[in-house]
C-alpha cells in the first residue's frame, strides 16, 4: 500500500571505492576547505588506520590543524564540547571524522556548537533546532553498522542523567561520506558482528516503522539481503574486501532507510541499556532484536513476512524471528558475540533486587525514548518488560 504522503532526501554525497580513503583529492577539490580538524579514537590511532588518510588529505593541499583521539565508545557531552572548542580555537574550515558511529556522532554534534556556539544540551536537544547550515563535515566510517554517515541524527550520552540524547536536524547530514572497505579490515570479529547486527536492526525496524514508505523499504530490504550474504563472511574472514564492502553498503542503505522511517522498540531498549550500563550499542541491538520483533509481530505480520523473504527463509513473520536467532547463534559461535544481557555482563555486582530494578529501568527507558513514537505497536512498560526479561536470558 502506498501511503498518502512520504518524502525522501539524502544530501550527503556518497563515494565508494577500495583504497579511496587514501586519496579523495578530487572530492576535496570541490569543497571550500583549506584547514581541517580531525576527530577519531585511540584504537584507530594506535593501529595507524588514520595515517594514510591524513597523508592523503595533506597531499591534496588541505592543512590538518589538530587530531582529537579521545572519543569513547559511547560518546559523551563533555567530549563533544572539547571537540567543538578545538575546531573553534583553530578557526577550522570544517571537520574530518574517521571512525565508527560514536566518532561520527561526536563530530556531528560538535559541528553544531562549533558553527553556531551555545550549549549542546540546552540549545539543541530534540528535533529541528538548528537555524542554519553547519560547516562542512567529511566522514570516513571504519565500522559497518550505525549508518551515521548518511543520517540527520546524532546520539550522545549525557553523563549526568545516564541517558542517551538524540539530536535530529536536516542540517546534521554530513557533507561527504567516503566508503572504503580497506579501513574496516582492522575491525575485530566481535565488533564486526555487533556493528553488522546494528545495521540489520536499522533495516528491520525501518521496514516495520509507522513512517516506512516504498523508498525506505527499498533501501531496507536490500540492506537485509546484503547483511544476510556478507556478515558471517566478514566476521570469519576479516580480510575479505568483498564482504567488507557489502557490509559498508548495507550499513549505508539501512542508514538511509531508518533516517526516513525511523526506528522503534528495539532501539528504545538498546538506548536505555546503553545509557544505564555502557553496553555497546550494536551488541545491545543484537540482543534485543528478536524480542523487539516478537513484540511487534502481531501488529504487522505482513511486513515481517517480507523481512523473512529477504533473509532467505519462508515468507512468514515468525520465520524472520527464528532466522535472526539462528544468525545470533552463528555469530556467537564464530566470535563470542553475546546473545543475552546476562552474557554481556550487565548484572555484574548486582543483587537480584538490583538486577530487577535495572531491567525495569530499561523497560521504562524504552517507553520514554523518542523511538517509541515510531514503533508500530504502543510501547507499554509492563509489556516491554516481558521482552527485556527474555533478553536477559
Amino acid at each position: 500500500m502506498i501511503p498518502d504522503f512520504f518524502q525522501y532526501q539524502c544530501p550527503t554525497k556518497i563515494v565508494y571505492g577500495v583504497g579511496l580513503s587514501r586519496d579523495f583529492s578530487a572530492e576535496l577539490a570541490g569543497l571550500p576547505l583549506k584547514k581541517l580538524v580531525v576527530i577519531t579514537d585511540r584504537v584507530l590511532e594506535r593501529l595507524k588506520v588514520i595515517d594514510p588518510i591524513i597523508e592523503g588529505v595533506k597531499n591534496a593541499g588541505v592543512e590538518i590543524l589538530e587530531i582529537y583521539t579521545d572519543v569513547p565508545p559511547n560518546s559523551e557531552v563533555k567530549t563533544v564540547k572539547k571537540c567543538a572548542e578545538m575546531a573553534a580555537r583553530h578557526h577550522a574550515d570544517g571537520i574530518l571524522a574517521i571512525g565508527g558511529g560514536s566518532v561520527i556522532d561526536t563530530a556531528k554534534a560538535a559541528n553544531i556548537v562549533f558553527t553556531h556556539g551555545g550549549d549542546l544540551v540546552g540549545d539543541y536537544s530534540g528535533t529541528q533546532t538548528i537555524t542554519s547550515p553547519l560547516k562542512p563535515l567529511i566522514v570516513i566510517p571504519t565500522t559497518a553498522g550505525t549508518g551515521s554517515e548518511v543520517t540527520q541524527a546524532a546520539v550522545i550520552l549525557d553523563q549526568q542523567t545516564h541517558t542517551k540524547l538524540s539530536f535530529v536536524d536536516h542540517y546534521l547530514y554530513p557533507t561527504l561520506a567516503i566508503l572504503d572497505p580497506e579501513v574496516t579490515v582492522s575491525m575485530p570479529p566481535q565488533i564486526t558482528a555487533a556493528t553488522g547486527m546494528d545495521a540489520l536492526t536499522h533495516a528491520i525496524e525501518a521496514c516495520v516503522g509507522i513512517q516506512s514508505n516504498p523508498i525506505s523499504d527499498g533501501f531496507a530490504m536490500k540492506a537485509i539481503s546484503l547483511v544476510r550474504h556478507h556478515l558471517v563472511t566478514a566476521v570469519k574472514d576479516g580480510g575479505n574486501l568483498e564482504a567488507r564492502g557489502g557490509m559498508l553498503t548495507a550499513a549505508v542503505m539501512a542508514g538511509i532507510a531508518f533516517d526516513h522511517s525511523l526506528v522503534g522498540v528495539v532501539h528504545g531498549m538498546a538506548h536505555a541499556a546503553g545509557g544505564l550500563t555502557g553496553l555497546h550499542h550494536g551488541t545491545a541491538n543484537s540482543i534485543f532484536l528478536p524480542w523487539g520483533m516478537e513484540y511487534n509481530l502481531e501488529t504487522c505480520p505482513e511486513k515481517f513476512a517480507e523481512v523473512a523473504n529477504y533473509l532467505g527463509v519462508k515468507k512468514e513473520g515468525r520465520a524472520a524471528i527464528q532466522e535472526v536467532q539462528r544468525l545470533q547463534k552463528e555469530l556467537h559461535e564464530a566470535c563470542g558475540l553475546p546473545m543475552t544481557l546476562k552474557e554481556a555482563g550487565i548484572d555484574a555486582g548486582l543483587s537480584l533486587k538490583g538486577l530487577e530494578y535495572m531491567l525495569e529501568a530499561i523497560a521504562e527507558g524504552a517507553v520514554n525514548d523518542g523511538t517509541s513514537f515510531y514503533n508500530p505497536r504502543e510501547v507499554v512498560k509492563e509489556e516491554v518488560l516481558v521482552q527485556v526479561r527474555k533478553a536477559y536470558g
